[in-house]
């Protein structure tokens, strides 16, 4: 997967210098021009686990976007209006995930998502403990972590 990423790293920078545009999106399409090319050539080899992941963090990072602009909404919303709507809790969050890297890519997640912060995790790693300004629903809330980040950062990692 090293080898494939690399690649496909160098053969960005080829396209940009060929290109002659150093552009953000000419190295966005140069990347993924050459993800297309390399995956032409390596199709009915062995497979490769570089392209099942790429598309899946692709994915990752467009939903955590998608919930950091939500949550930006949400508390700019709260600031401007008058009256509180806020029902803050701690919320203990069972984990499935079971990597030191795999926690800590969900709880920084959390924790840059505006109205949410991760605070701890227990020492069995069974658990992960958050802070929210919005729990209204314990289960509806948790369900909202397993179901988003948690499960594609499984995706991602498995």
């Amino acid at each position: 997967m090293k080898n494939k990423f690399l690649s496909n790293i160098l053969l960005t920078f080829v396209w940009v210098a060929l290109t002659g545009d150093f552009s953000f999106e000419n190295y966005l399409f140069g990347f993924f021009l050459n993800f297309h090319i390399l995956w032409l050539i390596t199709v009915g080899r062995k497979k490769s686990t570089y392209f099942l992941i790429v598309p899946k963090i692709i994915i990752l990072l467009v939903f955590f976007l998608y919930e950091l602009i939500k949550a930006n909404i949400e508390v700019a919303y709260e600031v401007i209006t008058p009256k509180l709507n806020m029902t803050p809790g701690i919320i203990m969050v069972p984990l499935d995930i079971k990597s030191d890297m795999g926690i800590t890519m969900l709880a920084n997640m959390i924790s840059l998502t505006p109205g949410t912060l991760s605070l701890d995790v227990s020492n069995d790693k069974k658990v992960l403990f958050v802070h929210a300004m919005y729990v209204k629903d314990r289960d509806k809330f948790i369900k909202g972590i397993k179901d988003g980040f948690e499960r594609r950062i499984l995706e991602v990692l498995s």
